[in-house]
């Protein structure tokens, strides 16, 4: 059967405390009214020479300016992409390719998204070295850790700017810098930080930066790599002659406009909502710790995502606590595997050296721009007393 979307959908929906922007954020009513025309009335190929495909290619021209300037970058320094795994594989696969005949060494972490590390244990089967640096036990590489990996036939550092489990923030611009003097390629993965942390393509020396356009209240199915200009990549996907040659196929008109809106609202907004968000994410972090003996917050005390409560609970489930926040109204993600029905802790709990029953008992709750005063309020009530209640379950 096809599901009906309802008003009492919606009301569901409307109901629920969402803490779960790390993993997507709602589109904005701005962004949707930038796109709506591109699906029906403005319905051009920009490719297409005619008034209406030209109309098409103005938009997403304009779509790239946007987000050029979101990064402090030149328009033709973006390409736009599918999303950031897209950008993630385009970025570390691309210049490895590009760049075989100088070096097979890759430098990364051990804490990236996927994305990225799946990237580079494809490459490893391609005949590529991949160095994964280790965290310290708050998520932080340090740029010495980068320093001595570095090798003469190293091509790629790849290094993401904030985790998106644990929220730490990694000292880019520092990494950057060892990179440029050494000639090395340098790509960030900043899709959990854009929206959050001003992006200076110049400042923090990346010559490739990721985007994913749902995590700053974009649409899904959007996102961008940043090129710095004169950088070598072979293209993933071969075809026509769209972004340069470095992306074939027909743009994504609506996502692409949907993109641009977002960065340029994002960039906007962005001192204003994080400081709020990161005062209510402070009440709502200390209210937990106060009320729950045997908890942890993880990742960097001060180096961290405005937006990012990651939490760990002795004696506790973490599929168990997110079932229970879940029925009470709070969407929450867990600390564990991405895959359903996994045991094991996740690889950054397990890189950072996590106790194992604390790793199992670890939750992510993330705060945006719709998130409201009475909602902490609420969550910071009922998530002590599931814990209580579930450590009693266990008799503990």
């Amino acid at each position: 059967m096809i599901p009906v979307f309802t008003e009492q959908d919606d009301a569901f929906v409307m109901d629920r405390i969402y803490l779960d922007y790390a993993a997507t954020a709602p589109v904005l009513p701005e962004v949707l009214d930038a796109m709506l025309p591109f699906f029906v009335s403005r319905y051009g190929n920009a490719s297409g020479v005619h008034g209406t495909g030209r109309d098409a290619r103005k938009a997403v021209e304009e779509a790239r300016r946007q987000t050029a300037e979101f990064l402090s970058a030149q328009s033709r320094e973006i390409c736009f992409t599918s999303g950031g795994s897209e950008s993630d594989n385009l970025a570390i696969t691309g210049a490895a390719f590009a760049l075989r005949e100088r070096g097979n060494h890759l430098i990364t972490t051990m804490i990236e998204h996927p994305a990225v590390l799946n990237t580079c244990r494809w490459l490893e089967k391609q005949g590529f070295r991949v160095t994964y640096l280790r965290p310290d036990r708050f998520g932080y590489i340090s740029p010495d850790s980068v320093r001595e990996a570095l090798t003469p036939d190293t091509i790629l550092v790849s290094v993401m700017m904030a985790n998106n489990e644990i929220g730490t923030v990694e000292p880019i611009a520092e990494i950057g810098e060892i990179c440029r003097g050494k000639g090395v390629l340098f790509h960030t993965d900043a899709v959990q930080a854009a929206g959050s942390i001003r992006l200076d393509a110049e400042a923090l020396k990346a010559d490739m930066i990721s985007l994913s356009a749902h995590k700053f209240h974009g649409p899904k199915g959007a996102g961008a790599l940043y090129i710095r200009k004169g950088t070598r990549l072979e293209a993933l996907i071969h075809g026509g002659s769209q972004e340069r040659g470095m992306r074939a196929g027909t743009e994504n008109v609506p996502g692409i406009v949907g993109l641009g809106k977002a960065a340029e609202i994002a960039g906007r907004e962005r001192e204003e909502n994080t400081a709020r968000i990161r005062e209510l994410r402070d009440r709502l972090v200390k209210r937990i710790m106060d009320e729950i003996p045997d908890a942890a917050v993880n990742g960097h005390p001060e180096h961290r995502l405005a937006n990012n409560c990651h939490l760990s609970f002795s004696g506790v489930e973490s599929e168990a606590l997110l079932l229970r926040l879940d029925l009470e109204g709070i969407a929450a993600s867990g600390g564990s595997a991405c895959t359903s029905g996994s045991t094991e802790p996740s690889h950054v709990l397990q890189a950072i050296g996590m106790d194992e029953e604390m790793a199992k008992g670890s939750i992510r709750l993330t705060l945006g721009r719709e998130t409201t005063l009475e909602e902490i309020e609420k969550a910071s009530q009922i998530l002590p007393k599931i814990v209580r209640d579930l450590r009693a379950m266990r008799g503990l």
